[in-house]
């Protein structure tokens, strides 16, 4: 299963408009339909984006064009995970020769 795109909405109308386009030229239903987002330290949910997850597959022109007719943004749903720290050392740096 490939990456999945997550969009973003402030109006539930402007999420269910573009969940049904994406839907139809897709011609499968959008996974998870149209839902609250929620972000990290919003506790109001009135407050709370709209967000619809996209197939990976669906067509950037499109998308994009659905995206600013309606005032939406898009995220990756997978985010990649951290970077590994730098090892660490064994012993302790000599700056001096022994």
């Amino acid at each position: 299963m490939g990456e999945e795109l997550v969009a973003y909405f402030f109006e539930r109308e402007d999420a269910e408009a573009v969940a049904e386009a994406v839907a139809e030229a897709v011609a499968a239903e959008v996974a998870g339909g149209v839902r609250r987002g929620r972000f990290q330290g919003e506790d109001d949910d009135e407050d709370h984006p709209w967000m619809v997850i996209l197939p990976a597959a669906t067509d950037p022109v499109v998308l994009d064009e659905l995206l600013t007719q309606h005032d939406g943004w898009l995220e990756l749903a997978q985010e990649s995970p951290p970077p590994q720290p730098a090892p660490l050392p064994t012993s302790p740096r000599r700056l001096k020769n022994p």
